[in-house]
């Protein structure tokens, strides 16, 4: 969208952009930026066979940063006005005054806005916003109508369609300018499954960044289908072994474990002043030969992607550890210019409510060579993950649990019966040496990964792949089932 475009639907126009982004520097700061958001959403909610819930609703805001010395002040309001951006602009100005009066003040001269252009889009305009309320609920009605084929006596069924749209624009006063809009489509389904006093639930979340077309390959009555199936199965499942053992994770796990363990690890803020494990150790060995971890948000229509972040740099595809080497961090503007980085697209916010922050977009273990029924073959012992839940980490130790929601004990190099209530307990940069097989598929799953507070929509994913050994926490002594 062009700034002529921006300057019609804000009523604002660049001159009025300068003076209030100069307005802010003008008692010292590095850099002043404002943020302009436009998003609307549904959420359609389907329970006993019938509507539970509907929720609409339509919003637009603007934030503004100052960045002073590698800190930041931040601000928002709803008021689209330059009068009310500029007593916005002013009120920061006065804090940097007090918090930074070293700082040199501001240029007088008017800023000349380049507008970031020149890739193709990631995301399209595709998405829900011509539908109907009637059409909506038609979605949730036939997510439910799969589960109920599936498992006809289930205890209760729920089912989700969420759909937004957002449109957001960057300037700053460096003159960049950015323009970038994101569809977001999510599918949701939850069964819980009765039988001789056990109940179990089966959850299944289909999501991207895309809108109707999603629909063609993302089948409503699949989804309902599988989390029912899910739920069947843990009420014949065994329970869980508890020692350490070899750990095969399928593809369809989703990489939730890299993103967890590795991921948040690997980001700037964290990374750079000592509170992760990888803290100075680009260039060096940290996983074991078959291991490369990428962050990519260029991937298309997925939930993770965008063609420009929350600072209006250009999304790309960032490798983090090649062939078990350490080559990059995640990094923000204000990482950045922290710590002498250069920015990476993942500065990401979860609205015009909130500052940005470095984030993961769509973070995987790439392929490898191994057929994904080889590693099982080969693999005589041990437990197989179908399906995680969720977990703790500690960014600073690296140490993670993680629940397994669907699992299996393998016996033979064979899939054998399934079990419940298993946990993985490890620590990442150990469990990343530990890896010794990395499959040929890859399957993403999509998420929401929170962090200090805001929440962002990103795509995990992993090739099968085996853990050599891993602690499984359990209720029966491995032993028992293996003996």
């Amino acid at each position: 969208m062009s700034l002529k475009s921006f300057e019609s639907q804000w009523n604002l126009d660049s001159a009025a952009i300068s003076r209030i982004l100069r307005t802010a520097l003008e008692n010292g700061g590095d850099l002043s930026e404002l943020f302009f958001e436009k998003s609307e959403a549904t959420h359609v909610t389907w329970e006993s066979h019938k509507v539970d819930r509907i929720l609409e609703g339509s919003e637009q805001g603007i934030g503004l940063r100052v960045i002073v010395d590698g800190r930041y002040l931040y601000a928002y309001t709803t008021r689209a006005s330059e009068e009310a951006l500029l007593d916005l602009a002013r009120t920061i100005a006065a804090t940097v005054k007090v918090s930074a009066p070293s700082q040199a003040p501001g240029s007088k001269k008017p800023i000349r806005f380049q507008e970031s252009t020149g890739k193709p889009s990631v995301v399209g305009v595709d998405s829900l916003r011509g539908w109907g309320l009637k059409q909506k609920i038609e979605l949730v009605r036939r997510i439910e109508s799969g589960a109920m084929a599936e498992c006809p006596d289930a205890a209760q069924i729920s089912t989700v369609v969420r759909d937004s749209y957002r449109e957001s624009w960057v300037f700053n006063s460096d003159g960049m300018f950015a323009f970038a809009q994101k569809p977001s489509i999510q599918l949701v389904a939850i069964v819980v499954a009765a039988r001789d006093g056990r109940m179990e639930t089966g959850q299944n979340v289909e999501a991207a960044a895309m809108g109707a077309s999603f629909l063609e390959t993302a089948i409503p009555e699949e989804i309902g289908r599988k989390a029912a199936a899910r739920a069947k199965i843990l009420l014949t499942a065994l329970p869980a072994p508890a020692g350490i053992l070899p750990v095969v994770l399928s593809s369809d796990a989703g990489g939730t474990m890299i993103h967890e363990a590795v991921g948040h690890g690997l980001e700037a803020d964290l990374a750079c002043p000592g509170l992760s494990v990888y803290n100075g150790k680009l260039g060096q060995k940290v996983a074991s030969d078959c291991v490369t971890v990428v962050d990519d948000g260029t991937v298309q229509g997925l939930r993770g992607s965008f063609d420009f972040d929350d600072e209006g740099h250009a999304s790309q595809k960032n490798t983090l550890i090649e062939n078990g080497v350490l080559k990059s961090y995640l990094v923000d503007r204000i990482s950045a210019m922290k710590y002498d980085l250069m920015p990476t697209g993942n500065g990401r916010r979860e609205s015009f409510r909130h500052r940005p922050m470095v984030r993961m977009t769509n973070t995987y273990i790439a392929p490898g060579s191994s057929e994904p029924e080889a590693i099982l073959k080969e693999t005589s012992r041990g437990i197989f993950v179908k399906a995680m839940g969720g977990g703790e980490v500690n960014t600073a130790s690296g140490d993670f649990v993680f629940s397994v929601t669907e699992g299996y004990l393998i016996r033979d190099g064979k899939l054998a019966e399934p079990i419940r209530g298993a946990t993985l307990v490890g620590n990442g940069p150990k469990v990343l040496h530990l890896i010794d097989r990395v499959g040929t598929d890859l399957n993403y799953k999509p998420g929401t990964c929170g962090k200090d507070g805001q929440a962002a929509p990103v795509t995990s994913a992993q090739p099968t792949l085996r853990i050599r050994e891993l602690t499984v926490g359990g209720e029966v002594p491995a032993e028992q089932y293996f003996s």
